[in-house]
């Protein structure tokens, strides 16, 4: 959907249903900023991130699995090219950002995770001026720096209150899973234009949980399949509430009220993953915490706006 398309559909529609697409986007983004606490929730078994985002996607895989024969079955087939296009950018944009986030939880508070992972349209910005030569403008050089001196205040935040080097190491991992997640935005925007948001999804996300569970079958024992109870609770809830719903809730509100607005009903994100820290899993709430969250969520709202 083009820009003035958005711009149209935002300001044309009547107000309530103006409403309702906005509550589904920050549903969608609250939920999706969810899986983080869960995750941490998860640890507390001694589980690793393999097997975690193993038991993630076979909660998932069916509704993706049957949404992707559907398409199958109504769409027309996809050419080669299209097919391993699709498997790539599963691979990227799924499979190893997941995977990379994931492994960053085990090291650093669900709050600095989420606010690096917000950081991911700075870093297409970046990507596309470095390999595709786009100018940077004034305003959005400004923009970037406000972003990334709010990370660097909750990062050192981070670091005075706990191990240094785990905090390093973590930050690296989520900071690897936003700059993959980024190519995947870059390499998708065009088939979903050709192909479909819905389908592109479904068929993506059905090749990276063939990956998570090949890479948990590889690497982990069978036995590792059976879990106390609560392993199985918390995956139903990270497979159901923090992808599946999210994954259609945010394209409901693209739909609805644009990918403008949607995206940026989507900051609330890390304010909701900060205080659900907090409340949930007993993890600091700070004046810098709060500071550095205000600067990042700044920075992608001038963004936001500079490309409308």
């Amino acid at each position: 959907m083009s820009q003035p398309e958005s711009a149209t559909t935002a300001t044309s529609m009547p107000r309530p249903a103006y409403v309702a697409g906005l509550a589904i986007a920050i549903g969608g983004a609250v939920l999706f900023s969810t899986k983080a606490v869960v995750a941490k929730l998860l640890y507390r078994y001694h589980i690793d991130a393999v097997t975690l985002i193993a038991f993630r996607m076979l909660f998932s895989l069916p509704v993706f699995a049957a949404v992707a024969l559907w398409k199958m079955r109504t769409e027309a087939p996809l050419s080669p090219a299209d097919r391993w296009r699709i498997t790539g950018l599963g691979l990227i944009g799924y499979y190893l950002s997941s995977y990379l986030d994931f492994l960053g939880l085990q090291y650093i508070s669900v709050g600095l995770e989420r606010l690096i992972l917000f950081l991911t349209p700075t870093f297409v910005l970046v990507i596309t001026a470095t390999f595709f030569k786009r100018r940077i403008g004034a305003a959005e050089w400004g923009a970037l720096a406000l972003s990334y001196c709010g990370i660097v205040l909750v990062f050192l935040h981070d670091l005075a209150g706990g191990d240094t080097a785990s905090t390093a190491i973590g930050a690296l991992f989520v900071l690897g899973s936003a700059v993959s997640y980024a190519f995947y935005l870059l390499g998708s925007g065009e088939m979903v234009r050709r192909i479909g948001s819905l389908r592109l999804v479904a068929y993506a996300m059905c090749v990276s949980s063939v990956a998570c569970l090949a890479q948990f079958f590889i690497l982990r024992p069978v036995e590792l399949l059976v879990q106390p109870l609560p392993v199985y609770g918390l995956s139903l809830v990270n497979g159901v509430f923090c992808t599946i719903l999210p994954v259609f809730m945010t394209m409901a509100a693209v739909q609805r009220i644009g990918a403008a607005t949607a995206s940026q009903a989507g900051m609330i994100g890390p304010v909701s993953t900060l205080f659900l820290g907090f409340l949930v899993l007993g993890e600091p709430l700070t004046a810098v915490q709060l500071l550095g969250t205000g600067l990042v969520l700044a920075g992608i709202a001038l963004l936001s706006l500079k490309k409308q």
